[in-house]
């Protein structure tokens, strides 16, 4: 099928394309983590305040993303992930420009709502893009987005940030998103709805019935609130961790943020694109693979992260840190493509928008509790070691994320015959 033009019915063009808009996304989220103390300096605030931009991105994020997903299922979704592109490259454009703290807050807002638009569909294009049996690397790939963007937001925005300062580093950011929608939109075929699930139907079904779905079936609810747990710990982690660098150990913030984004990408990078093999692999014969393997390096992970993080020396903290890293992001590609298996085609964009919700909150919850219990541990300990204890209990809460895959992996083969009857009823 082609829609005309220079529009391609490519899945491999579609993943890439998808995937660097993901990415784009994903650095104008997170370069605020290494902006954290010039921003904190330049307007006088805590690192309770200054999680306050987690919170800013999501007030808009999670409402309409909801509102949007329900119109993706049954429009052009090309079209709307090229506008929120357009619009959330425009918001993190005047992140730079901001006068004020509160003109910053509204700004990641903005950024908030444009990928409140342009995100839900992604997943969903992808799903009809490959079979069953090839979205766990497929979708894999696509979630390369959090090391790939990771690495781009720390070791840039710090590279930026240091020789020139945090205000040109959202400006920067914003311009490949800008080029990317238009890309997008021009070369992008819509793929045909559930055409590699025989027998789906193109009725829309019910929000109540993808709410169900997500929260009725054993596996797919604790592949919900495991996946969201280790979220909400990434970016409570993720967002403190330059800080951690710059404080303990008095590095530059372009040194902080190299070391940042090289964590945070290449262990990560390497372990969403194993986990998803590795998932296809196995889950054909044994579904309970896909929860099985996150639920394996989570309860791993975690104690790794704890005792890495408490290390006076920098060397070996960034060694055990990366090895940590690894395993905790075991759980992010897989666990996107099992639960798009478990949906209809026509419920996926939806459920993919309300996940959006579920890991919306948690991304403004980590850097939150995160810098709530920095807070409160340095009236004791110090403003370094007080991050560094409340960092290590957050690593060590991992090992809560893989129970619930451990749970999980005991229903998820019931749960996938059952919805592969329904979605072919």
């Amino acid at each position: 099928m082609s829609e005309g033009g220079l529009r391609r019915d490519a899945p491999w063009l579609a993943l890439i394309v998808l995937m660097a808009i993901s990415t784009v996304g994903f650095i104008d989220r997170i370069v605020v983590n290494v902006l954290v103390e010039p921003v904190k300096a330049e307007f006088g605030l805590s690192d309770t305040q200054v999680s306050l931009m987690g919170v800013a991105f999501t007030v808009l994020n999670i409402g309409v993303g909801l509102i949007i997903a329900r119109i993706a299922e049954r429009t052009r979704r090309m079209t709307l992930i090229s506008v929120g592109t357009l619009l959330w490259s425009v918001a993190t454009a005047a992140c730079g420009v901001a006068a004020s703290w509160i003109q910053l807050l509204v700004s990641r807002m903005g950024v908030g709502l444009g990928e409140a638009i342009g995100l839900p569909s992604l997943q969903s294009v992808i799903a009809d893009y490959f079979p069953a049996n090839r979205r766990g690397f497929a979708i894999s790939i696509l979630m390369l987005a959090p090391p790939v963007g990771a690495f781009i937001g720390f070791v840039g925005g710090g590279w930026i940030a240091e020789n020139f300062d945090w205000r040109f580093t959202f400006l920067v950011a914003a311009l490949p998103g800008l080029l990317l929608a238009m890309l997008a939109y021009a070369i992008v075929a819509e793929p045909a709805r559930g055409r590699h699930d025989p027998g789906a139907g193109d009725e829309v079904p019910p929000l109540m019935d993808v709410l169900r779905r997500l929260t009725g079936l054993s596996s797919a609810r604790n592949l919900v609130i495991g996946s969201a747990l280790a979220a909400m710990l990434g970016f409570g982690l993720n967002y403190f961790f330059a800080s951690l660098m710059i404080r303990r150990f008095e590095l530059s913030i372009g040194e902080a943020g190299f070391y940042a984004g090289v964590i945070a990408s290449l262990p990560a990078a390497l372990s969403v694109v194993g986990t998803g093999w590795l998932g296809d692999k196995f889950g054909e014969k044994t579904p309970a693979a896909y929860a099985l393997v996150p639920a394996v390096s989570l309860l791993l992970g975690g104690p790794i992260y704890a005792f890495a993080i408490t290390r006076d020396a920098l060397v070996p903290l960034l060694a055990l840190i990366s090895i940590a890293t690894f395993l905790n992001f075991g759980y992010l590609g897989v666990t996107y493509a099992t639960l798009q298996n478990l949906m209809h085609p026509r419920m996926r964009a939806t459920a993919s928008a309300m996940l959006n919700v579920v890991y919306g909150l948690a991304s403004a919850g980590g850097p939150l509790f995160l810098g709530m219990l920095s807070d409160r541990m340095a009236q004791t300990h110090g403003v370094s070691e007080g991050l560094v204890i409340a960092m290590a209990i957050f690593g060590l809460a991992y090992a809560w994320a893989g129970v619930h895959y451990l749970l999980a992996a005991r229903r998820l083969k019931a749960d996938m015959a059952v919805t592969a009857l329904r979605s072919g009823s």
